[in-house]
């Protein structure tokens, strides 16, 4: 395909299209950035991609290029024209017109062959979390995610402790997914043209997991943790345990009057698991 904003912007009005801002829809309309991201992925004839939200197509052409398939879900059934259009050189490529978040992925899989399996995607800020919780949920068996979100949430997914964009959600993700960020993305790059700059975030499914006992306890006392940012561990985790917390964080050089931020993962695996096993 043609990824000329010019032309991209001219086959969108010859199809009476109009972006709608309730799907987030920005097109990405250069090659060579789509090149990059591909090539820094490892997407290869041995991948099956899933591509969620490919709108008109350009993210799309460029994984083909590459993938052994490429299965897209698209909620817009009004952009259905163009990007049969734009893909139609491929044969590699099925759509599906249908929200992810309520599709039976593992279902629709079964069809195809392949040795890996990567879920690659340009996602509004609104819909990313979701997206990576329905993976984790439905147990959808996905090597590696990668993303081009806003940055600021990039920036959220691979945080580092004592950082204010380090959160609950970084804990989350980085127990299931080990995060790099592949590279930034200019506005400049999209049709039509966000008010902020993207990054592309790459998700390593971790082979082996930190040794936690009881996920449900582990997760609530993350979430609980975060409760209330800006309060320490002491206020925000009154309702657990606190002689037992006290002491598993002394003994890691940390206290009850040590904030959330300030903890990496491995000391709520520390923490969740001393609560266990009191329960035990």
């Amino acid at each position: 395909m043609n990824y000329s904003p010019k032309i991209m912007q001219q086959k969108l009005d010859e199809k009476a299209f109009k972006f709608k801002k309730h799907f987030g829809q920005n097109f990405i309309v250069d090659e060579n950035i789509i090149d990059n991201i591909i090539r820094k992925a490892d997407i290869d004839n041995n991948t099956l991609v899933i591509e969620v939200g490919p709108g008109a197509g350009s993210l799309t052409c460029g994984i083909a290029k590459y993938a052994k398939n490429v299965l897209c879900y698209e909620i817009d059934k009004e952009v259905k024209d163009i990007l049969e259009e734009n893909i139609s050189e491929y044969k590699n490529v099925d759509i599906i017109f249908n929200d992810f978040l309520k599709a039976n992925v593992k279902d629709d899989i079964k069809k195809y062959k392949f040795d890996k399996i990567y879920l690659v995607a340009n996602l509004p800020y609104y819909i990313t979390t979701p997206i990576i919780m329905k993976v984790i949920e439905d147990n959808i068996n996905v090597n590696k995610i990668v993303i081009m979100v806003q940055k600021e949430v990039g920036d959220r997914f691979r945080a580092n402790p004592k950082t204010k964009e380090y959160g609950s959600l970084t804990v989350f993700l980085n127990y299931y997914y080990d995060i790099r960020k592949i590279m930034d993305v200019s506005r400049n790059v999209f049709l039509p043209k966000p008010n902020v700059d993207s990054i592309v975030v790459e998700f390593n499914k971790k082979d082996n997991k930190l040794p936690v006992k009881d996920e449900k306890l582990f997760f609530a006392l993350i979430k609980d943790s975060f409760k209330q940012k800006r309060k320490t561990i002491r206020n925000n985790l009154k309702d657990y345990n606190l002689d037992v917390l006290k002491k598993i964080l002394e003994d890691n050089n940390f206290s009850l009057s040590s904030r959330a931020e300030e903890l990496p993962i491995d000391m709520y695996v520390l923490l969740a698991n001393g609560l266990s096993d009191l329960n035990d």
